[in-house]
């Protein structure tokens, strides 16, 4: 269960629970489309686990060398590392976007989520896990009320056309862009992951919840189309009408999609850089807080539009790797 909630809270972020993902790659004609992400999604991540724990990975260059290659793995490890800092960047960005709401200034809602997230790394990974058994379930009965109670109060009839399923391509794309930061995180646990039984729960678990609220998330976002340009983030177009305390609440829980993504990705890019930095952890988290938030001053909803669909087609190839592994008569050699 709690890798279960490690992998969401790594994949829910400020982009994915505030609909710019999404958006991004599907729309219409996506039922396919999500329907494959979520099987690639589940065998990679499965993939990613049991090589790590075979090979007791505390970061990923080791998995990165099994699946594609000394030469390889030193590109991706710079690329994973960079992917790691400017979506940490978005998620900090869209962080200040989201205090917003509550009035306060863009900057200091980045303040205040900088503070916590170097508080929480003084426990390291007991307090991350320990906060995700907490946070995720909260986030991810959020996410789903507000597109329930859009539905019911709505009344849109959803019409899904099998013969008509034209954007199935973009079922590749997403589900690289999230392998990075599976890749990432996932081989940062090797160490303390207790048998494979973990593994198979928690990739089959995570990516069944990734892709029905992916599903459900789409087609509510496809009855909207035709307003979403307004808005900065296009669940503020799902909220449209709704009592204001539901905002507010749906803003939290925003956040905390933010948050929890923000550690992961921090958790994941500070364990690859512990092993030629030698500095107690939340002191290096700090450091790279410090560095990013500089950056923020561009758009949210800009830095999704470019970075997203660059680090899926540069991840392309990670997929490929992961996806044929097994079939390479690899599997059982780790």
């Amino acid at each position: 269960m709690k890798w279960m909630l490690l992998i969401l809270s790594s994949q829910i972020g400020a982009g994915y629970a505030s609909g710019q993902e999404i958006w991004q790659f599907f729309g219409v004609e996506s039922g396919l489309a999500i329907v494959l992400f979520t099987v690639m999604f589940t065998i990679s991540a499965y993939i990613v686990l049991k090589i790590s724990y075979r090979v007791q990975s505390t970061h990923f260059l080791p998995v990165l060398e099994h699946l594609m290659g000394p030469a390889l793995a030193k590109v991706y490890d710079v690329l994973i590392m960079f992917y790691l800092f400017s979506m940490t960047m978005v998620m900090i960005a869209g962080g200040g976007v989201t205090l917003q709401i509550y009035k306060l200034p863009f900057w200091i809602g980045i303040f205040l989520l900088c503070i916590v997230t170097v508080g929480l790394f003084f426990w390291d990974i007991k307090g991350i896990l320990s906060l995700n058994s907490i946070l995720i379930p909260i986030l991810v009965a959020g996410l789903l009320y507000a597109l329930v109670f859009f539905q019911t109060t709505h009344h849109y009839t959803w019409t899904i056309d099998l013969t008509r399923q034209y954007n199935w391509p973009a079922s590749i794309t997403f589900t690289s862009l999230n392998i990075l930061s599976v890749v990432a995180v996932l081989s940062s646990i090797g160490k303390d992951m207790k048998g494979l039984g973990e593994a198979k729960i928690a990739s089959v678990a995570s990516g069944l919840i990734f892709g029905v609220i992916s599903f459900v998330y789409n087609e509510t976002l496809v009855q909207l189309s035709g307003s979403l340009t307004q808005y900065e983030m296009p669940l503020f177009a799902v909220l449209e009408g709704a009592p204001y305390p539901l905002f507010l609440c749906m803003a939290a829980v925003l956040f905390l999609a933010i948050y929890t993504t923000t550690v992961t990705g921090l958790f994941g890019l500070s364990s690859r850089m512990l092993a030629f930095v030698k500095l107690p952890r939340w002191t290096l988290v700090a450091l790279l807080l410090a560095v990013m938030v500089p950056f923020t001053t561009i758009g949210f909803s800009d830095l999704i539009a470019i970075l997203y669909p660059i680090y899926g087609l540069l991840s392309l190839y990670l997929l490929v790797c992961l996806l044929l592994y097994p079939i390479l008569g690899r599997w059982k050699k780790v």
